[in-house]
């Protein structure tokens, strides 16, 4: 299992650099960012990776409502060259919430809207002409988009229930869970979306997973933080649904919080489960966020 850490893209694209070149400068090398209310991560991540050539840079995820899989596939074409072929695009339906109420688009059939979404990007990503026509979703083109000669960004997507997971390994190269238990990664998300790819006769997926971590001597207000500071992802029904399933109340409860050795005995168990990469969601005070990046690079170094 490889270790990644947030990028926290919001502000100005300087200060965004700096965190990167911080964070560069701690070990780290492997970067995922969200695309929420702020900035547009794409073109945040082209610029941090055209100034630090040796990071691998992700999003997590780029709602797919808001894009034509045409400009997508374009503008990942684009950062995957200016960045020097080292992207994962993450891609996700988003949420019912926002979809309707903050972007007054659509939520009705979620999984068919990305079964066509996915089958016109996916080729597109890879250069090819496509002619996909679905009901909701549909496209034409007459050669590559973007850059003509670029590597194909690795796809990457978020899913959590039975028929997306099945998606995910069929047309993806894997996918990206958030709040997501050991139990449910190993249990559910892992098995379904390996028996896809192998159906699919394709590699074994990638599972990139991302809760909250802490290295703390105080556990206990590190949990209740982490449950106020992140209480929104106990209501959404997706998330809400992973945690039921782990047997979670709140996002507390899927976090990764304790000692040096209880931590690393925590990522061993989500290597075990088959997380193939684990993205760090810093929290705590700045003295345990210290101890949190050693325990993450002394994990990453016996790998």
């Amino acid at each position: 299992m490889e270790i990644a850490i947030g990028l926290d893209v919001d502000g100005p694209v300087e200060r965004t650099l700096e965190r990167a070149t911080q964070l560069r400068a701690k070990g780290f090398t492997r970067m995922w960012s969200s695309q929420i209310f702020g900035p547009d991560t794409l073109t945040v991540l082209a610029i941090v990776g055209h100034e630090l050539r040796d990071l691998d840079l992700g999003t997590s995820v780029v709602p797919i409502q808001t894009r034509h899989p045409t400009m997508l596939a374009a503008q990942a074409r684009t950062v995957q060259d200016a960045i020097g072929g080292r992207l994962s695009l993450g891609i996700g339906l988003s949420h019912k919430v926002s979809v309707e109420n903050l972007w007054h688009l659509s939520f009705e059939r979620p999984a068919q809207y990305m079964g066509e979404y996915l089958a016109a990007l996916a080729p597109m990503l890879r250069g090819e002409k496509i002619d996909v026509t679905g009901e909701r979703v549909g496209a034409t083109t007459f050669g590559a988009l973007g850059p003509k000669e670029v590597e194909t960004p690795s796809l990457l997507m978020a899913a959590l229930a039975p028929r997306m997971l099945e998606m995910a390994g069929t047309y993806a190269d894997g996918t990206l869970t958030w709040m997501t238990g050991v139990k449910t990664i190993g249990e559910h998300v892992v098995p379904a979306i390996n028996a896809a790819a192998e159906k699919a006769g394709k590699p074994t997926p990638r599972v990139v997973c991302s809760l909250p971590i802490s290295v703390t001597n105080d556990v206990g207000d590190t949990r209740d933080n982490v449950n106020k500071t992140l209480a929104i992802y106990g209501q959404l029904p997706s998330y809400r649904a992973m945690l039921d399933r782990e047997g979670a109340e709140g996002p507390a409860d899927v976090g990764l919080f304790g000692t040096r050795e209880q931590v690393l005995e925590q990522l061993h168990a989500l290597e075990e489960a088959g997380t193939t990469e684990f993205s760090a969601s810093m929290a705590g005070n700045p003295g345990d966020r210290d101890a949190t990046y050693e325990t993450l690079l002394a994990f990453n170094a016996t790998h």
